[in-house]
């Protein structure tokens, strides 16, 4: 979710990754600017820890569905398309949030634990809903999460798997709808998707690879530009492209480095072609966008 989100707009305060349980905790900052959330195999659960604000989301270009969120509610996406979202609030760096990512491995361990069997199913739609349990288990994955609140130096990733596990279990029994249809088989992990957007922005100064992407995705080339585009919007050259470009803002705000310099960085020899790139996507020139802004 980082990777979503312009600087501006989050700080991230605590992260744990692996393929079953995904947690990040974000302090928000306004934005005018609306952001894309992923479509991935895997339901997003996202708490409001602290704070207040009216939370917008909207599918293409249809109209926006405004919520008026507060501690401890929360959302359950399961979107096939990616959608757009933003928010005001009026207290600032208090506005915390949490998201968390199940695995769909944990997903159906826990319908058959609750003897769904092979039925097809998917979790429901909730945007600012209330559920004291929900905000219990993640509560506890919160104050595993935070330095200050634990005991050990480090977050045990068993605690957060048994958490994330009856997370699952709560989500299938309370929130599962049958589809009678087959599940989407061709939706990309987050984990996968993460993998692919580190890589990405670990080789900014070099030459795009989609041939080493798909292959540390273990997928086909085309299998995995199908998947990336269907999870972000874009394809995988056009998101490297837009990382770059995310870069060179941050390089041009919040350091003193020369613009040939932040090319250099973010992979253009060609400072004018640079400049080109970046008035393309940003709409002004680097040198505008720096004394600008």
């Amino acid at each position: 979710m980082p990777d979503y989100f312009p600087a501006e707009a989050r700080l991230l305060t605590g992260h744990h990754l692996d393929s079953d349980v995904q947690v990040q905790i974000f302090r928000h900052r306004n934005t005018t600017r609306s952001l894309t959330i992923p479509a991935v195999a895997e339901p997003l659960l996202v708490l409001v820890v602290s704070g207040a604000a009216l939370v917008e989301e909207r599918v293409d270009d249809q109209e926006w569905m405004a919520y008026a969120v507060a501690a401890d509610d929360f959302f359950l996406t399961t979107s096939q398309v990616p959608y757009e979202m933003r928010w005001h609030s009026d207290s600032g760096d208090d506005f915390q949030v949490m998201h968390v990512y199940l695995s769909q491995r944990l997903l159906d361990l826990a319908a058959r634990d609750a003897a769904v069997g092979e039925r097809a199913f998917r979790l429901k739609e909730v945007s600012g809903g209330r559920d004291p349990e929900i905000a219990g288990l993640m509560r506890l994955l919160f104050g595993e999460m935070t330095p200050d609140r634990r005991a050990s130096a480090s977050a045990s990733a068993m605690y957060l798997q048994g958490i994330g596990q009856a997370l699952a279990v709560h989500l299938v029994r309370r929130y599962r709808e049958e589809t009678g249809f087959p599940r989407q088989p061709h939706a990309l992990p987050v984990y996968k998707l993460h993998q692919a957007i580190e890589a990405m922005r670990n080789n900014l100064d070099r030459e795009f690879n989609l041939t080493r992407l798909a292959t540390d995705a273990g997928m086909s080339l085309s299998h995995f530009s199908r998947t990336f585009r269907k999870a972000t919007g874009v394809a995988p050259s056009q998101y490297f492209i837009h990382l770059r470009m995310e870069t060179a803002r941050q390089l041009l705000l919040g350091s003193d480095s020369s613009i040939l310099s932040i090319a250099l960085d973010v992979g253009y020899n060609n400072p004018s072609h640079f400049t080109h790139v970046f008035k393309r996507h940003v709409g002004v020139t680097p040198r505008e966008y720096r004394e600008n802004s």
